[in-house]
């Protein structure tokens, strides 16, 4: 299985009748993603920050992303918090840009609380 580095490097590919993943194969991919829990046909991880406004850059960082990609979250913004889910809406469950995008927001967190630029 791929490192979160690795996974986060790839692009989302078109999953239009592609079968959604196996149970096995998203257990798999959740070992590589820590914090990250499955939810039904969901993904989902909430973030934690120090103050609102980080919270919102890192909503606004995951959002751009997503727009990029072409694979687009549900994003939750609290008072110091961020919640993320992913799903694939055209398989009616989970696909690899689901991990990939996953793996992405867990980069651009890392990149967040080191105030590091996009």
């Amino acid at each position: 299985m791929e490192l979160i580095s690795e996974l986060a490097d790839r692009t989302c590919q078109p999953c239009k009748g592609v079968p959604s993943m196996s149970k096995e194969k998203v257990e798999a991919y959740l070992t590589k993603l820590p914090g990250w829990r499955l939810d039904g046909d969901r993904i989902e991880k909430d973030y934690e920050f120090k103050d609102y406004i980080t919270g919102l850059d890192f909503a606004n960082r995951v959002g751009r992303l997503a727009e990029q990609q072409d694979h687009h979250p549900e994003i939750l913004i609290r008072w110091r918090h961020v919640s993320i889910t992913f799903t694939t809406h055209s398989i009616k469950g989970l696909s690899e840009n689901d991990f990939i995008m996953a793996a992405k927001a867990e980069r651009e967190y890392a990149r967040s609380i080191a105030k590091l630029p996009p």
